[in-house]
């Protein structure tokens, strides 16, 4: 069994800490990898959603211990990879910030990606795409989730 330590998160799970349909899984999500001291990847993406998003979603933001964080940046290989995602026509070019985060977990080799973007992210048909790209681009298989996922339910 692989062990997570790198999780790339994108925002839709920030703000399915506050919302009444997600915060039964993430919570639990977030309180293990913060207890598991697993690694959170954040893109400067991510962190510019988060800061146009409520202050409360920033402050808990703020909140994840600074030594968790990686934080990495938009480069010309993720803009290269997350545009080779909609030429393949995995998404639609109006999903671009999704793309980039695909591609910033592919390319910082997250051991998984936790997201509740079922539309664009979590969706088998879209999680093929982005792997068939990723092979066909050099890039490993990527493993996306929901925090629902993740959560080890023997965990007390």
């Amino acid at each position: 069994m692989n062990v997570i330590k790198r999780i790339y998160i994108d925002t839709s799970v920030f703000g399915g800490y506050f919302d009444k349909e997600f915060d039964f899984d993430t919570r639990p999500f977030f309180e293990q990898t913060i207890q598991k001291k697993r690694t959170i990847i954040v893109s400067d993406v991510l962190e510019i959603e988060i800061y146009r998003g409520p202050g409360f979603v920033r402050d808990f933001f703020n909140s994840i211990p600074y030594e968790m964080i990686e934080r990495v940046e938009l480069n010309d290989e993720v803009r290269y990879l997350a545009e080779k995602y909609v030429e393949e026509k995995v998404v639609g070019k109006t999903s671009m910030a999704d793309c980039q985060h695909i591609a910033f977990a592919s390319v910082f080799r997250a051991d998984v990606l936790v997201s509740w973007n079922f539309k664009h992210i979590v969706n088998l048909e879209r999680i093929r795409g982005y792997n068939s790209v990723n092979l066909k681009e050099g890039y490993q298989m990527l493993e996306i989730r929901t925090p629902k996922e993740i959560i080890d339910h023997e965990t007390p």
